[in-house]
Parts: structure tokens; C-alpha cells; sequence
């Protein structure tokens, strides 16, 4: 553990640190901890009163720390090689053992997500006592007023309760989304500050708004369990939720991130089901209504077929064919999204192509880092996000 501060309550003095990291969430306190470990004195700032408000709500209260299968295809990037290294020195299976250190446990979902059994209160109170151990001053409820290069070298940070004058600094202040527990484009603008690129931002992981045309009000609450909706080249197969606005659900957020103004979506609701299954030649006397209701809700197989209510046999071929794209392949233009309100993360951010993906700092600045969603690596729904900010954060902590 490293010393306490001399002087570390002043308010009119310059004050003296290793390190400096903007932001106590899960990248910031991950990579306070990792510094302090090492034996640097780090000062951990943040404005908000409350701490780690996004591990809070994640998961529905019960924290989604992280997935089985991390690899790095599973983000976007301008530089898709860029998150490799960082994902390799700390992996899920190191955060994993950090859970067992103080003995939380956790439930696989679907598709390798992990959630804790003790919920996301017992993960932020794991990491501000791995902080703590650290000989972590921390600086909760602290506004940041300004920050630059100091002329024999680091950089100077003035908050509303002192200044500090520090070696490294580490910007891990979060992304644009979710405003509303206290994300702030802060990060961003210092990037500006000292020079480095941005790419630019839009909401990911986020409900899809209708067009006027398309917007299929009293089908709003119908789910789909199964689904598959695609962008591109890029397709996910999870559930869907139709809603008044538009659709979400797990397959809409994820193909969000790849989801560009003007392009189609592609919706198929049935997907893995052959012709045969959904209209069974052998039940030709029902009506296929009755059969597609027996795969999907009622009010939408309805919507899908309009007036049809034909048995099967008096279907031609080519009708029955322009049924089943239909099921398939249902497009549509969003309208946009719905903000980065009701979205989960950023995409876009400070341009990896000047920072060091061994280190996380920047190329041209000495002693600047900067780690989580604030940089321009955006994971898949499902925990790959929050293992981006350990690992970010572990091996900026290491270095700085």
C-alpha cells in the first residue's frame, strides 16, 4: 500500500501524484487499482456523487462482467486489430478469478454471458476495495475544471477541490450513453485538447426507430424468442421485441453498431425453420394462418399475412414462395435510433491510431492514456464491453 498524501485534503497548493485517472467507473477503478498495486500514488477523480452508476443498472442489476467467448471480433474499431493485445494481457478468465478472490459467483446465460450471483452492487464494492487496498485517494463528488501540460513535464489537473500535478493521466471518462446517470463528452474534448483524433460517434447497442410507414403500433409488445436481424455482411440471431417506436431486443441492439443512416434492416423471423416446417404439405387442409400461428404470436402472423387466411392447398407455388420471403426477409429503413438515452455504448471515439495498444497511451503525448468506451472500440451486447474496460484498464495501469 502505498503512503498517504502529505497535504492531501489542501485546497490552495499544488499537489503532487504519480498518476491521475478521470473516472471511476469500470475502467477507471480497474486501472486505479492496477497502478496502485504496482506502488504509484494515484488520485482517482470523479464528478459523480455515486459510484459506477453504469456497473449499477447493467445486467438489470446483476452485472454482466463479462463472456466466455471474448475475442476480438466480437468488437468494432477503425482498427480492428488494435483491441487484441489489451484482450490478451487480461482476459475474461483473469477477471473471473478476481471474482473467486472475494468470492462472488456467477450464472452463464445465453451465448457465454456471465452475471453475478450477488448482483452489481457486490461487483463495484469488489472493485472500490481492490482501490482501496491499493492506497487509492479517491475524489468522489469532484468537478473537473481544467487540465494541462506542465512545463517540466506531466500535466497539471484542477478540480473544484485542488490541484494536483501529476506524471501520467488517465482519461477513462466513459462515452456518450446513458446522460442521464452522468456520462459527459469531457473525455472527447480533452482528446481534442491535446491533439489527438476522433472518430466519429453514434449511439450503439440501441433500440431502431420506424419509419412512419412502417410503424406497426398494436403489434408494440409482441417478442420474438427467436429471430435473426441483419445489416450488411453482419447478422445476429437472438430475440426481437417489436415496440411503439420501432423494434429492440438483443438481435436489434447488436446490429445497431453496424447499422448506418439509409441502410436496410433485415428482419427473419423464422430463422433455421425450412419451408416444410412452417407449412407442412401434409396439414395442406389448414389454413395458413392456423400453421404460422403455430411458430409466431397470433397478432403478428396476422400482420404478416394480411387478408390470407386461404388454406395451404389453394396456394399457388409462387404465392406460397412470396410468403415465405416474406417471413424471411422482412426489410425496412429505420427512421434513426433512439439516441444515446437508451443506448447501451458508444460507438466511435478517440482514434486508436494514436495511441499504443500495448500501453494505452498516447503516441504523441507522453504520460496521456486513455482506456474504456471513451476510445474507439465498441464490444457486442453480452459483457464484452465491460471486459474491454478491464483489460484497457489493467494494461494502462501497468504503465503508467
Amino acid at each position: 500500500m502505498t503512503q498517504p498524501f502529505v497535504g492531501c485534503c489542501g485546497v490552495s497548493k499544488m499537489l503532487e501524484t504519480d498518476v491521475v485517472v478521470l473516472g471511476a467507473g469500470a475502467a477507471g477503478m480497474m486501472c486505479a487499482a492496477t497502478a496502485g498495486q504496482m506502488g504509484r500514488r494515484v488520485v482517482l477523480i470523479d464528478h459523480a456523487e455515486k459510484l459506477a452508476e453504469k456497473i449499477r443498472i447493467s445486467g438489470g442489476g446483476r452485472c454482466n462482467f463479462t463472456n466466455l467467448y471474448v475475442r476480438p471480433e466480437c468488437y468494432l474499431s477503425a482498427n480492428p486489430h488494435f483491441m487484441k493485445s489489451a484482450l490478451k494481457q487480461y482476459t475474461q478468465h483473469d477477471f473471473m478469478a478476481l471474482m473467486q478472490k472475494h468470492g462472488l459467483s456467477w450464472t452463464e446465460k445465453t451465448l457465454g454471458q456471465l452475471f453475478c450471483d450477488q448482483g452489481s452492487e457486490a461487483v463495484i464494492a469488489m472493485l472500490k476495495q481492490e482501490v482501496d487496498d491499493a492506497g487509492v485517494c479517491w475524489r468522489m463528488a469532484t468537478q473537473l475544471f481544467e487540465v494541462e501540460a506542465h512545463p517540466d513535464g506531466g500535466f497539471i489537473v484542477r478540480t473544484s477541490k485542488e490541484n494536483w500535478h501529476c506524471q501520467s493521466l488517465v482519461v477513462a471518462t466513459g462515452g456518450l450513453s446513458i446522460p442521464q446517470v452522468g456520462a459527459t463528452g469531457i473525455g472527447l474534448e480533452l482528446a481534442k485538447q491535446f491533439g489527438l483524433p476522433l472518430i466519429p460517434t453514434t449511439p450503439a447497442l440501441v433500440p431502431l426507430t420506424f419509419q412512419p410507414q412502417d410503424l406497426w403500433g398494436e403489434l408494440a409488445g409482441i417478442a420474438l424468442e427467436h429471430s435473426a436481424a441483419s445489416t450488411g455482411d453482419i447478422s445476429f440471431r437472438e430475440a426481437m421485441l417489436l415496440t411503439h417506436k420501432g423494434v429492440s431486443g438483443p438481435a436489434i441492439l447488436q446490429v445497431s453498431s453496424y447499422w448506418e443512416p439509409g441502410k436496410a434492416i433485415v428482419i427473419d423471423m423464422l430463422p433455421g425453420l425450412a419451408d416444410e416446417d412452417i407449412f407442412p404439405q401434409a396439414q395442406r387442409d389448414k389454413s395458413v394462418l392456423n400453421l404460422l400461428a403455430e411458430h409466431l404470436p397470433r397478432r403478428l402472423a396476422q400482420a404478416v399475412l394480411g387478408e390470407e387466411s386461404r388454406p395451404l392447398k389453394q396456394l399457388t407455388p409462387k404465392e406460397l414462395a412470396t410468403l415465405l420471403h416474406r417471413l424471411h426477409h422482412w426489410e425496412f429503413i429505420p427512421s434513426g435510433t433512439q439516441g444515446y438515452r437508451k443506448a447501451e455504448v458508444m460507438r466511435g471515439g478517440v482514434d486508436t491510431a494514436a495511441l499504443s495498444s500495448k500501453t494505452m497511451m498516447a503516441r504523441d503525448v507522453p504520460g496521456l492514456f486513455f482506456i474504456g468506451e471513451v476510445v474507439d472500440v465498441t464490444g457486442w451486447l453480452g459483457g464484452y464491453n465491460f471486459q474491454w474496460a478491464w483489460s484497457s484498464g489493467y494494461v494502462a495501469g501497468l504503465h503508467v
